[in-house]
């Protein structure tokens, strides 16, 4: 199954703290050998502030207690600039942790720039050091504190470039926590300013649209309506278009969500449209399955897949969620999947042959 794991494909497109879950998932199956995990967790962890965590998987992977020197070096960095940071911002996080003194701001941002440099001494390096310390925060893994300094940072930003980057940053932040409402919220908010903003080239246009639907996976799959949700933004014109262009992979959970969702199935002739055209790109047991059954009326091919599908569902980051009920493990999609394939299967049957043997 593992040449059905998606994971390399999925992290281009992701910050590299969101990479994290999903080799946490991949650690739990053991799809992939236990020393590759943590050399993938350590060579991403590079790119961050945590290096406490970093430290433990490298006593972990080289069953030592000993760190190398300049992981050492590096917290000693990491700590020095978080308190430089934290001073350069202090003026302006102790504005915001006054609930009073934050009443008084409104949506007016060059009100509220004003207002704060003529009474508190606040002016744009105070705002732009709370950005650099927001943005050190979430890369020390402090969600929380993070979302909370984007949030505010956005509320005095004029630079559209860095609010944008802040949105992106409070995305993550909201992903992570598993705040999945909020999340939804940020992730409709940058689609906006994706579908709208004028970008210095279409391939920049194109490139942020291909991570929104990347990282909408996360809540697509997690969102009590996240299958509508994932129906509805990837069959946009302008997305399917990015998905065909260069993320054909995706189909995999849009056929997903397609399949258990029985009040969608007006949208299977179009997805089945799309799996051919980008047949030669990129299958999968999933969109194989549809294609065997929609368009080679392949029953005994399509039973096959199914029994594939399910391997692939499970191995899934996604789509393989457990869900512990006493002592028992779900797999929700899989059962889900597995009952619509089947109806599916039988329906097209019924629908191709004048009589059925009931046996």
């Amino acid at each position: 199954m593992a040449e059905h794991d998606l994971t390399a494909l999925m992290a281009r497109h992701m910050d590299c703290h969101l990479v994290f879950p999903l080799l946490e998932f991949l650690q739990e199956q053991q799809l992939h050998a236990d020393e590759e995990i943590l050399e993938a967790k350590i060579r991403l962890l590079g790119g961050t502030n945590m290096v406490d965590y970093a430290m433990d998987i490298h006593k972990s992977l080289h069953a030592t207690e000993d760190v190398p020197e300049d992981m050492v070096k590096r917290r000693t960095e990491v700590v020095s600039r978080l308190r430089a940071l934290e001073e350069a911002a202090a003026p302006i996080v102790s504005f915001l942790q006054s609930p009073q003194l934050v009443q008084e701001l409104k949506p007016d941002k060059q009100y509220n720039i004003h207002m704060l440099q003529e009474r508190f001494q606040i002016g744009p390096d105070q705002i732009e050091a709370l950005y650099q310390y927001a943005k050190f925060q979430f890369d020390c893994g402090n969600y929380s504190g993070a979302a909370d300094y984007l949030y505010q940072y956005r509320a005095l930003c004029t630079n559209s470039e860095k609010s944008l980057s802040a949105l992106w940053g409070k995305l993550a932040a909201e992903i992570l926590m598993q705040n999945w409402d909020v999340a939804l919220e940020e992730l409709n908010r940058l689609k906006e300013i994706i579908d709208s903003k004028n970008f210095s080239s279409p391939l920049n246009q194109l490139q942020n649209r291909i991570w929104l639907m990347h990282w909408s996976l996360f809540i697509f799959f997690n969102h009590e309506n996240g299958r509508n949700g994932i129906i509805d933004l990837f069959f946009q014109d302008r997305y399917m278009n990015a998905i065909q262009t260069n993320a054909p992979h995706l189909l995999r959970y849009l056929a997903t969500a397609v399949v258990v969702n029985k009040r969608r199935r007006n949208m299977l002739n179009e997805l089945i449209r799309v799996i051919q055209q980008e047949q030669h790109d990129y299958k999968d047991p999933i969109t194989e399955f549809l294609e065997c059954l929609y368009v080679n009326y392949d029953f005994d091919g399509a039973q096959q897949k199914l029994m594939e599908c399910e391997q692939v569902i499970l191995n899934d980051p996604f789509l393989g969620k457990r869900i512990v009920e006493g002592n028992f493990i779900t797999v929700p999609l899989r059962d889900e999947f597995l009952e619509n394939a089947r109806l599916f299967i039988f329906e097209t049957y019924c629908r191709i042959h004048r009589c059925i043997d009931i046996g």
